[in-house]
């Protein structure tokens, strides 16, 4: 196997054009050129930025039940939503947690990003994790959110992960920046 720098596996956007817009994200065909001449056509789906809220509370995760229509199915997951523009992704966490589950958090901290699927997405999901919870009881979802508020031990969805209802991706992917985040902030828990 020969190793490759990094300028013989980039790829130049030689061109764009839309192909769809929705009030989510916009789908974009694009030209594209290697460093060897190869010319491709390819879709990208440009999107704004992710946030996913892991937030703890008295050993148990906040979570959300909700209807997910890509899968005809109710999900069990992290609140969640759309960074709105010019909002980091800390303040986007506090929001989205007090709008979905009604709790206030003292303290949010940004424990990592990635890419929520490079292959076709220009956007990152962001992982915050909100601490120092306050319960206020009052949700206020978007319109179109129908979803229910749940405190679930910690240990419990961890081992449940990828069963059941607990199937969103990017759940796992905020597990696995809160394990990273546990081990390295034994006794920290909330």
């Amino acid at each position: 196997m020969t190793a490759k720098n990094d300028r013989e596996l980039t790829w130049e956007t030689t061109g764009t054009r839309p192909l769809l817009h929705t009030p989510v994200f916009d789908v974009v065909g694009q030209t594209e050129v290697s460093a060897a001449g190869q010319r491709g056509d390819y879709v990208s789906v440009r999107a704004p930025d992710w946030v996913v809220v892991v937030a703890v509370y008295r050993g148990r995760f906040v979570l959300v039940r909700q209807w997910r229509h890509g899968a005809g199915r109710l999900t069990t997951e992290f609140p969640a939503g759309v960074a709105e523009p010019g909002e980091t992704p800390e303040q986007t966490a506090a929001r989205e947690l007090r709008e979905e589950t009604g709790f206030i958090a003292d303290r949010v901290t940004l424990l990592g990003s990635c890419c929520a699927n490079p292959a076709l997405f220009n956007n990152r999901t962001h992982i915050c994790l909100a601490e120092d919870l306050t319960p206020t009881g009052e949700l206020h979802p978007d319109e179109d959110e129908l979803l229910d508020a749940l405190l679930v031990p910690v240990d419990e969805v961890i081992a449940a992960y990828g069963t059941g209802d607990y199937v969103h991706a990017y759940m796992g992917t905020a597990l696995a920046f809160y394990l990273r985040w546990r081990s390295e902030n034994r006794g920290r828990e909330n």
